[in-house]
């Protein structure tokens, strides 16, 4: 039997880590958390905030214990909350010899494992021998920004096992985040990469100059082909309108602190694609998802012209003025 939550781990030094890290300051007495470089931890503890992220918000350190290596942090923790960026995963995983099937397992990582295309949790599943009631999904309308100034948020903790859902949910209840659970993991982490994916092309038809009337249609349409393809790779009863699906696509494709719509807008303002990679300070992971759900689609084979869309113009370098244009044609 596993100890839930038990000493809670975070995975990762970025700003989503950050952000959750602000949120479990406030509801454990300590925790434990995990970043790749020493010499980030060595100035978080001198100056009593992240140096890299989020730097406004101040945490007591005497109730963190900092590690630099994935294996120690791991031994001491029985919940761990993974905010790594998808396309790193691999590499931090890599250096990890200490077995993770008798570990809590949340993963707030919005994309999908390159290479292996495959969500979060059945990567853990299948390489790491986790259980599935051992895993569960962080998802719905949440920008770190927004959590680091206390603005109310809303979070949703997808889990095959109830009980420990709703354990977990109430570690992240405070007076600015609210919190459900779902039965729903696989659903959950599918919207969490599309909606990336989604925003890509909000952004794209932004710069170039559509205006509020288009974005409405646009979204629309998007959130049906989002339900088509959940629905074909992982059919269940759900709601596509609700926070975790719906919820998210909105924040993600309208917000000025989404990542992959200011990525996209860049290509809309005639940016390439390489360029605007390198312009951007943090990981549009809506890029990788966009390749990773091409390649899963290739298999399913459903109707989406927005993720084809956007695809002909971030690997098959197609103007974005004509493929977008052409893509208005398909929307009613």
């Amino acid at each position: 039997m596993i100890n839930i939550p038990g000493r809670v781990g975070i995975m990762g030094g970025g700003s989503w880590a950050t952000a959750i890290a602000k949120i479990i300051s406030m509801t454990q007495t300590n925790f434990n958390w995990y970043m790749r470089r020493p010499e980030q931890i060595e100035e978080f503890k001198n100056i009593g905030h992240n140096p890299s992220y989020l730097t406004g918000v101040r945490f007591n350190i005497d109730n963190i214990q900092f590690y630099d290596n994935i294996n120690d942090v791991v031994e001491n923790c029985d919940t761990l909350i993974f905010a790594i960026p998808s396309p790193f995963l691999k590499q931090h995983l890599q250096k990890l010899h200490t077995p993770l099937k008798n570990k809590m397992l949340i993963s707030a990582i919005k994309g999908i494992v390159p290479d292996e295309n495959m969500l979060v949790s059945d990567y853990f599943a299948k390489f790491y021998d986790v259980p599935d009631e051992n895993i569960a999904v962080l998802g719905g309308p949440c920008h770190a920004e927004e959590v680091a100034l206390e603005r109310l948020s809303y979070l949703t903790v997808g889990c095959t096992h109830e009980e420990r859902a709703q354990v977990l949910s109430n570690m992240f209840n405070t007076h600015f985040v609210r919190t459900s659970t779902s039965k729903d993991v696989r659903g959950i982490e599918y919207a969490s990469v599309l909606k990336n994916v989604y925003a890509i092309v909000s952004g794209i038809c932004h710069g170039l100059k559509y205006g509020d009337n288009f974005q409405a249609i646009f979204m629309s349409n998007s959130i049906i082909e989002m339900e088509r393809f959940v629905n074909a790779v992982s059919p269940m009863d759900r709601n596509i309108c609700g926070s975790a699906y719906l919820g998210d696509l909105l924040v993600t494709a309208y917000s000025r602190f989404s990542r992959n719509r200011i990525f996209g807008t860049m290509i809309g303002k005639g940016y390439s694609v390489k360029t605007a990679q390198l312009e951007m300070e943090m990981i549009a992971e809506g890029y990788f998802g966009t390749k990773c759900i091409k390649e899963i689609n290739n298999e399913y084979q459903v109707n989406m012209p927005v993720l084809d869309t956007v695809y002909s113009i971030l690997y098959e370098r197609k103007s974005a003025v004509p493929a977008i244009r052409k893509l208005t044609e398909t929307f009613k």
